[in-house]
């Protein structure tokens, strides 16, 4: 409910903005009981246009504090030590607000409700400001010089009148973030705060039936009707330990705590079950030349594969499927008449593959002694849902993947790296996988 509270009035504090009401837009962000890093960037937004730089420095603060890797955060509040005189201190959050933008030529706020690009540019030409105001012209000019290599649009001509400036010794104005914009709530939240009436209105519906006074329903009749019978009741109820992701038509998601009913258990570890009436059948793969390899690690994996690939293909693809280095991995198979045994680089991987049973393989996988602490300290998501990036900065993946989570943008974009490449993406198309101790 807090949550509910909070987006409405959020939603109602930027409405009041957009009418022009700072004032009641100000008391309503500040009357929030559960205020996150956006809304707090937005006090102190309207802090400013009030010219309550002491305020606003604050309200920055607790952003920050909220989340220490906003970079535009970091800029408002550089332009409001700017404001105070505090150069040193304005430089150092510029400079911050930089190295938060992790190499990239500009971030675009919009998917986080901010109409507003942070250029890397601008960052360096309000650098090379606050250099300018403590008499550290060659510094100044350096940061402009840089500017200029990382000026993306011609639009963005400040800089080369900035290097002018400098070059005479002159001050000129720092780049500003524009007065009205401000961090909007997911706008998919609001509406649904929206009351919706799946009901609708009562109406008196006059009786079908011949000379019946009463102005109502008419009895319901006998009908005949034959009930088929329910399938989810066929089968033993077991409950979900383990999410599972599917990789084939034949195979069922489900999340920890679903209830399936077991039709029957197959030697490999596999089973046949219903879920929401949906069935999934112990049938062969319909691509005869692949097979799925189920992988047991801390959580559960399935990958489609070609029978026979030799040792460092088969440790490859699994480890880029875990979203770990084959280096830090070890995998193992059983046989019907043996236990468990390892596979490496020795491993007759025509045993491996002779396992396979009705197009399925089952594998564990394991850390590698020495790895495990190391990793113990990376944080490892599993993509829930695909997503496809719509600008260069964005980090493209598919359900079930596993992602390397580098920081944490903010409170709803995380920095990640998947299969190679590193962007951002939203924090609730993935959750925590939990590693081996």
């Amino acid at each position: 409910m807090a949550f509910v509270n909070t987006l409405k009035q959020w939603d109602e504090a930027v409405a009041c903005f957009e009418r022009g009401d700072s004032a009641a837009a100000l008391g309503t962000f500040l009357d929030i009981q559960e205020k996150n890093s956006k809304i707090f960037f937005n006090i102190g937004c309207l802090h400013l246009i009030n010219k309550n730089l002491d305020a606003a420095e604050k309200a920055l603060d607790r952003c920050i504090g909220k989340d220490e890797h906003l970079a535009v955060a970091f800029f408002q509040r550089g332009l409001t030590f700017y404001k105070k005189e505090r150069f040193e201190e304005s430089f150092a959050d510029f400079q911050h607000a930089f190295k938060e933008l992790r190499g990239n030529q500009l971030i675009d706020y919009q998917p986080l409700g901010l109409r507003y690009k942070l250029y890397a540019c601008e960052v360096l030409h309000n650098m090379a400001l606050a250099h300018a105001q403590l008499g550290q012209w060659e510094k100044a000019k350096e940061n402009l010089l840089t500017a200029l290599n990382l000026r993306t649009e011609a639009k963005l001509s400040h800089i080369d009148r900035g290097l002018e400036c400098i070059l005479k010794q002159k001050l000129f104005e720092p780049v500003k973030v524009p007065a009205k914009v401000l961090f909007k709530p997911n706008k998919n939240y609001v509406a649904e705060l929206e009351k919706k009436d799946y009901l609708g209105k009562a109406k008196v519906v006059s009786s079908i039936v011949f000379q019946d006074e009463f102005s109502g329903f008419a009895p319901l009749q006998p009908q005949d009707i034959s009930v088929a019978p329910h399938r989810a009741l066929e089968g033993e109820p077991h409950t979900v330990l383990f999410e599972f992701v599917p990789e084939t038509s034949d195979e069922l998601a489900v999340v920890p705590g679903n209830i399936v009913f077991v039709l029957n258990k197959g030697s490999d570890n596999w089973a046949s079950v219903i879920f929401n009436e949906r069935s999934c059948q112990s049938e062969e793969f319909s691509d005869p030349s692949l097979c799925v390899v189920k992988v047991h690690f801390t959580y559960t994996i399935a990958i489609c594969m070609v029978p026979g690939l030799p040792y460092t293909t088969t440790l490859e693809k699994i480890g880029n499927k875990l979203g770990l280095p084959a280096t830090a991995i070890t995998l193992s198979y059983a046989q019907i008449d043996s236990g468990k045994k390892v596979i490496d680089e020795n491993t007759r991987m025509e045993d491996v593959w002779s396992c396979v049973h009705n197009g399925r393989l089952t594998l564990w996988c394991d850390l590698k002694e020495g790895v495990s602490e190391q990793l113990q300290s990376q944080t490892h998501l599993m993509a829930l849902h695909s997503y496809e990036s719509s600008t260069p900065e964005d980090l493209e993946f598919h359900q079930g993947d596993t992602i390397l989570l580098l920081s944490k943008v903010n409170e709803d974009w995380f920095e990640g790296q998947c299969n190679g490449k590193i962007g951002i993406f939203p924090a609730s198309f993935v959750e925590e996988v939990p590693m081996k101790d």
